[in-house]
């Protein structure tokens, strides 16, 4: 089945292989981290801003082409039609490119700090790489422990809206520390939902991920409080005077929330159906996200 779709490619394979709406991983903490930044320092540097946008654009780029190339020495890509390495047929071609999209990541962030004649910000960046790197790649392969998430929700909250933070203010922020927790768990959601639909594939190639550890039952019964504590958090941080009022507007994310877990609690055990769920999980990251930013910037409108 998979050698008939490398054989025959088409439009909807590649841009499954390509994943573009996996991108907002990249573009939500850097828009939330410099929004927070906004909100607490009145200035805006617009160009660092977009510096950074475009590079950890690139390094999710080399993130997920390297997955690509350290999931197909495992096996575990053996049944996955979109994988860049089934569809090409050329896994060292796609190690070079996701090295040259990390290397142009990397260029970029070295600018920024040039700019700011601070070295911090490439510290933090190198260190999301290692830990990223860590999750599939050889000698590591920390996803197959069932770590994955722990490391996404390191990598894409904490850290990342540290780096945005910091890259416009060259300071540290407990209020985008707060922010970074519920971006966190958004992102490790994403993640999460992903492993719904290819049980028997992480089985076989024994990759431990939380849905092989727990089952896709009691994972489909913890998503409602995975997703809902996003919203207690914000509502308890509203109260508690770190977040703006208009931070509650990241409820008009709730019906993707529902939908998520509806849709999981359903299908959970039934891959061809819940193998879109992690799509569902990018809709909620990006507008919860969103929201929770324009929460941030719309006070000082």
């Amino acid at each position: 089945m998979t050698t008939r779709f490398i054989e025959q490619p088409n439009s909807k394979l590649w841009m499954a292989a390509i994943k573009p709406p996996m991108y907002s991983v990249a573009i939500i903490p850097i828009w939330v981290g410099t929004a927070v930044a906004y909100a607490e320092s009145k200035v805006l540097h617009a160009a660092i801003f977009s510096t950074f946008l475009m590079s950890a654009i690139l390094i999710i780029a080399w993130l997920n082409l390297s997955n690509d190339v350290f999931d197909s020495e495992t096996g575990i890509d053996k049944n996955k039609a979109h994988s860049l390495v089934n569809l090409t047929g050329n896994k060292s071609l796609i190690f070079w490119l996701a090295n040259l999209f990390l290397v142009l990541g990397i260029v970029g962030i070295v600018a920024i700090a040039w700019l700011q004649q601070d070295f911090t910000v490439i510290a933090l960046v190198l260190l999301s790489c290692a830990l990223g790197y860590s999750y599939q790649g050889p000698p590591f392969r920390l996803g197959y422990q069932g770590l994955g998430e722990i490391i996404c929700f390191i990598c894409f909250g904490p850290i990342a809206i540290a780096a945005a933070y910091y890259s416009q203010t060259a300071t540290w922020s407990k209020i985008g520390l707060a922010a970074s927790v519920i971006v966190g768990i958004t992102t490790s959601l994403i993640l999460f939902c992903s492993h719904f639909h290819q049980v028997a594939d992480d089985l076989a190639a024994g990759k431990k991920s939380p849905i092989v550890r727990l089952g896709t039952e009691k994972s489909a019964q913890l998503l409602p409080w995975f997703c809902g504590s996003i919203y207690a958090l914000t509502v308890l941080f509203v109260s508690l005077g770190f977040f703006p009022i208009w931070t509650l507007l990241i409820f008009a994310s709730l019906p993707f929330a529902v939908q998520l877990c509806q849709h999981v609690g359903k299908f959970h055990n039934q891959p061809k159906d819940v193998s879109n769920c992690k799509f569902i999980a990018v809709k909620l990251h990006f507008w919860s996200g969103l929201l929770l930013a324009l929460g941030f910037i719309l006070p000082m409108g």
